[in-house]
């Protein structure tokens, strides 16, 4: 598509809907003349070039990804309104889009009944979610697994409850055995579940975790933020993900997904998902001055947050119509970015230079140069990043590091010298559909950089 020309149609179509209410001297103050913001917006586009590219598949590092096309006219429509969708009179018309993107994600996950709504973040949908849980079982804990992401514990400080991070298996994976001990103390009310880590995107044993719900009266929330999206490919196939976990979502308490991430979005749009819509009751509050323009229930009535940016839910509603969540459609996108991490570990294991540190689960690959001591190891990872990034445009490669403890490595198989207790390996997400036909010359380039960084 041409994204300047929908751009284009965009603004048109939003000066077209302006004009039918009639003209009206605007007020001088916030005019600028071209001359000066030619000024502002040529300092504005040189700064932005200070930035890594995150749109080519020589960016293999963060899980950082331009948004579609169509996200980006859906913002753009929906910004020069300006809609507010934390109640009804302040958007309507994104309002009920957010209900109906809302709905479809809940149907993604197999909820047949749900209440839920957009957030800025997956940060924030976790904090939702968690509030929830702390009104449902007060008194209680949290557990989520010690590679689950880092706000859980402070979304636990925050909400002043006590949190309770387990160990996790040869694989990243919560281990469910020290999940059992800790449950059977009743200090625990809530238990985090993750489809999709953000350091390795290992996936929790969801499904196998459902039965401590009801043996233990635990509450079962699935942060899907990362890697909640590949329930669209969850088919046991070569090229998707195990089934098993992501078809338990549909029978847990709550779910979150950031559509930031795989769903093709601008930052920022998280969400949150109950499967129990009475859990509505726990946001229940009142304002003088809003909430007056219609007796159905708004957004705001559900969610921590009040003002929200309506223009997310448009860029949302206008993505999934083109890219709906089916497997043809979000889920074709998604494919090549598993495939590609999957042909890259068959290479780093037949590599004289690197080795994979475990299998993937998702589209995040993790490896390490091969050395005979840890600092080596470490030494080796941090050089490898800083020339790839240090070259010509043309020629970069940009990669993350990873840190790892000397007992994680032996019980993945890496025998290395342990003379430090910890050090960096690489990790690259491949969240881009591009990456899978570039997957076999970033291999190249980066033996090349381990040569050299030896």
């Amino acid at each position: 598509m041409d994204l300047r020309h929908w751009l284009s149609s965009a603004a048109d179509e939003i000066g077209a809907w302006q004009r039918e209410f009639g003209d009206f001297e605007r007020h001088p103050a916030p005019a600028v003349t071209d001359g000066d913001f030619a000024e502002a917006f040529a300092e504005l586009a040189g700064r932005l070039r200070d930035n890594y590219p995150f749109f080519h598949p020589r960016y293999a590092a963060q899980m950082l990804k331009p948004p579609h096309p169509a996200a980006v006219v859906g913002y753009l429509a929906a910004m020069l309104v300006n809609p507010n969708n934390h109640a009804l009179d302040g958007g309507p018309a994104t309002a009920r889009m957010e209900r109906e993107v809302v709905a479809a994600l809940a149907s993604m996950f197999g909820y047949t009944e749900h209440l839920g709504h957009l957030t800025t973040s997956g940060t924030v949908a976790n904090l939702e979610a968690l509030f929830v849980a702390r009104e449902t079982h007060p008194g209680r804990g949290v557990a989520y697994s010690e590679d689950a992401h880092y706000t859980h514990g402070r979304m636990c400080h925050l909400l002043g409850v006590p949190s309770f991070p387990v160990a996790t298996d040869g694989a990243g994976r919560m281990d469910l055995q020290a999940l059992e001990t800790l449950l059977r103390t009743g200090r625990v009310g809530t238990v985090v579940m993750t489809a999709g880590t953000t350091g390795l995107g290992a996936i929790d044993p969801i499904d196998q975790a459902l039965g401590f719900r009801e043996r233990h009266d635990v509450r079962v929330h699935v942060d899907g933020a990362y890697g909640g999206f590949f329930t669209l490919i969850a088919d046991d196939s070569a090229d998707g993900v195990p089934a098993a976990p992501f078809r338990a979502i549909a029978s847990c308490d709550s779910v979150v997904v950031d559509p930031h991430k795989h769903g093709l979005q601008p930052y920022g749009c998280g969400a949150v998902l109950f499967r129990d819509p009475a859990v509505g009751r726990f946001y229940k509050h009142d304002s003088p001055y809003t909430y007056f323009t219609s007796e159905e229930l708004h957004l705001g009535e559900i969610s921590l947050e009040c003002s929200r940016a309506g223009a997310s839910a448009a860029a949302l509603w206008l993505t999934l119509r083109v890219l709906p969540l089916d497997p043809g459609g979000l889920g074709a996108v998604l494919r090549p970015g598993r495939r590609a991490v999957l042909r890259w570990t068959e290479l780093l294991a037949g590599s004289e230079v690197l080795a994979p540190y475990q299998s993937p689960e998702l589209d995040i690959v993790s490896y390490l140069p091969r050395a005979a001591r840890l600092s080596e190891m470490d030494r080796m990872s941090v050089r490898m990043m800083e020339a790839g990034m240090a070259a010509p445009p043309a020629e970069a490669v940009f990669l993350a590091t990873y840190g790892v403890g000397a007992a994680a490595l032996a019980a993945r198989g890496h025998r290395l010298t342990a003379d430090v207790p910890t050090g960096r390996i690489l990790r690259s997400v491949l969240m881009k559909p591009e990456s899978e036909a570039w997957v076999e010359t970033l291999h190249a380039e980066v033996e090349k950089l381990a040569v050299a960084a030896g």
